[in-house]
């Protein structure tokens, strides 16, 4: 009755502000599903390899229980190693660049290099929530701080915060693209995770750090990954209502799938036509064609 509702809300917000919300599947194609996780959070692709990985919390999200670990996928589909990585806590958002993996775990950057498995992690002492990754073309690493409207920037192995404002509304999903950071915002919390009005898509330029939304900043939903660009839109999925979005660079919306809760941060392959969504509460990772 909460999902139903609280979509019905924001479908009337877009009809307020007269923007279109439609209802379509926009060419996806569920290929195949593979169960086997705990907790998935976020998937990423490795292009040197060909394979997937996916980090599992594996617990409560901000439990430093060591239960956490990531996987290995195939792209057809396939467990190739269910726990490569283990001894992290609650690890969420993910973002490779050369031979190393970034992943956030509560108050740490992990950095993972995936040929010997070796760590190197970047501690925040009042860190809340690291949520997500990103990796700028130039090796900078950016991270989320959810709870305290913060990103974090891993350069020249000097971690610190980049920005830090209540402009960003709880900053989940981040995405670089050309010379901006796309941010999926959860929206402003009031009690927990619970939000009276849900976030938007965000962009930061990196020369400048403003901060403008994309659309007029009408509410989306409580924004988990972002994967795309400008060009082709972005795919965008809603956590708390399960949902995967379409956003053009305009901000016209379109839902594409409706799952339970739990749709968290997933990978758009665009050479490849492949979406990858891991549905956290369900224990899945889905893939998806994209026709």
């Amino acid at each position: 009755m909460f999902k139903s509702g609280l979509k019905s809300i924001l479908i009337a917000f877009f009809l307020i502000f007269n923007l279109p919300v439609f209802a379509d599947n926009h060419g996806l194609e569920l290929i195949w599903e593979l169960e086997g996780f705990d907790n998935p959070e976020s998937v990423v692709y490795n292009p040197q390899l060909n394979h997937l990985y996916v980090s599992n919390v594996n617990g409560g999200p901000n439990d430093k229980d060591g239960n956490g670990y990531i996987s290995i996928v195939s792209l057809d589909g396939k467990m190739i190693q269910q726990k490569w990585i283990t001894g992290l806590n609650a690890p969420k958002g993910l973002a490779l660049y050369g031979r190393n993996l970034y992943a956030a775990d509560i108050d740490e950057l992990v950095e993972i290099n995936i040929d010997n498995g070796q760590m190197t992690k970047y501690k925040v002492d009042d860190a809340k929530f690291l949520n997500d990754v990103t990796a700028a073309d130039n090796g900078d690493v950016y991270v989320s701080d959810m709870v305290l409207n913060r990103i974090h920037k891993l350069s020249n192995n000097s971690f610190d915060i980049w920005m830090e404002t209540e402009e960003l509304e709880n900053p989940n999903g981040l995405h670089f693209t050309e010379d901006d950071i796309i941010v999926g915002a959860w929206g402003t919390m009031t009690d927990g995770f619970a939000t009276e009005v849900p976030g938007n898509l965000k962009r930061i330029s990196l020369t400048t750090k403003n901060i403008s939304d994309i659309g007029n900043g009408t509410a989306v939903g409580n924004l988990d990954g972002v994967e795309g660009n400008d060009e082709i839109g972005f795919y965008v999925t809603d956590w708390m209502n399960g949902a995967l979005f379409h956003i053009t660079a305009k901000g016209e919306v379109t839902e594409l799938l409706d799952f339970e809760q739990g749709s968290a941060d997933h990978e758009y392959i665009i050479e490849k036509d492949l979406i990858l969504i891991p549905l956290m509460k369900e224990n899945k990772l889905l893939g998806y064609k994209v026709k």
